[in-house]
């Protein structure tokens, strides 16, 4: 049956992830028909002169850029949050259980307020970000390994303290802040965007997306041990402590990259990897590409939707898939059928 559902799925999901995609590049203050989309991309793939300029630079230089930034980061959350289940064998956990959120929401507030990394001028914040993230990451890295090593209730603990700990950090610096747009502009990049997008912010985390995606699915089968439990894992021959130290690492820099380009984009790393286990089963073999798609899938739409319900301005994605998660979410848990683990 899961095999059959697969079979099913993945070549559906892609094929509504593709019509998404060109539908999504029609949405914003002015609406572009799907037809002339298609027109666009058929000039500029095909070498062709543009017939519009100005439809051209409207399509290709602005939003086939945030189309696809959106798809890349749904991707990612997605498999952060489907492994980062399996690390910690919880179902309420996400991408940004590690704290990486919250520190990368110190380091955008400490751009946003006092200018650092001026240097780095458009991707001062990303880098900020970014840098926050790792920080983070590697704070709850050394105080788990400290206390005893990477066990479940270790990180989970450790890294909700730590990111609440940030949190108030990053609102300190806010209320020290002399700009008072500087609250409004924090926020509004903790809520998470993709109205920056454009060719240059993409190729950095596609690759990342792309290479973590790819270590995954060469250790699915370890996964697979480990979502069984330490116990378990081991009697197979799982280095369970070398995957943990692994996978936190990988998490670490998959999410840090996303959070730098994206802001926090909640709700995306908790769902889809709930609402693909519904489709394709708990093997992660499976498990991961439907994640990946479902992911794209899903925030391209609620990009796509920002950029209508309120035009012509738009509202930060992370409100809209919050709005939407929770009570996906809760109709997904209140399935009968529905185990995760031994939950």
């Amino acid at each position: 049956m899961s095999r059959a559902r697969t079979s099913i799925a993945l070549p559906v999901l892609g094929l509504l992830l593709a019509a998404a995609m060109i539908a999504a590049t029609g949405f914003g203050a002015e609406t572009i028909s799907p037809g002339a989309v298609v027109e666009v991309l058929r000039h500029r793939i095909g070498g062709l002169a543009p017939s519009d300029l100005g439809l051209d630079t409207i399509v290709w230089q602005l939003r086939v850029p945030r189309t696809l930034l959106a798809a890349v980061v749904g991707a990612g959350l997605a498999l952060a949050g489907a492994a980062m289940q399996t690390l910690v064998r919880n179902p309420l956990a996400d991408p940004y259980l590690l704290g990486v959120s919250s520190g990368a929401g110190v380091g955008a507030a400490a751009v946003i307020t006092s200018g650092f990394f001026a240097a780095a001028g458009l991707w001062a914040l990303s880098a900020g970000a970014l840098a926050g993230a790792l920080t983070a990451a590697a704070a709850v890295f050394a105080i788990a390994v400290a206390q005893g090593g990477l066990t479940p209730l270790r990180l989970v603990l450790t890294g909700t303290v730590l990111g609440s700990m940030f949190a108030a950090l990053s609102s300190y610096l806010i209320f020290r802040s002399t700009d008072p747009a500087a609250a409004q502009s924090v926020l509004f990049w903790l809520l998470g965007s993709l109205a920056g997008a454009d060719w240059t912010r993409i190729a950095l985390p596609a690759t990342v997306v792309a290479i973590c995606a790819l270590t995954l699915m060469a250790s699915t089968s370890w996964l697979d041990a480990l979502s069984m439990g330490a116990d378990t894992a081991a009697s197979l021959g799982v280095p369970v402590r070398e995957l943990r130290i692994g996978l936190f690492v990988l998490l670490a820099v998959l999410v840090g990259v996303l959070v730098a380009v994206s802001g926090g984009i909640g709700f995306v790393g908790l769902v889809v990897p709930h609402a693909a286990r519904l489709l394709v089963g708990p093997r992660h073999r499976v498990l991961l590409p439907v994640c990946a798609l479902c992911g794209a899938l899903f925030l391209v739409l609620a990009d796509a939707a920002t950029r209508v319900l309120v035009r012509p301005t738009e509202i930060p994605v992370g409100v809209l898939t919050g709005l939407i998660g929770a009570p996906v979410f809760l109709l997904l848990m209140g399935r009968r059928r529905y185990r995760f683990g031994a939950a």
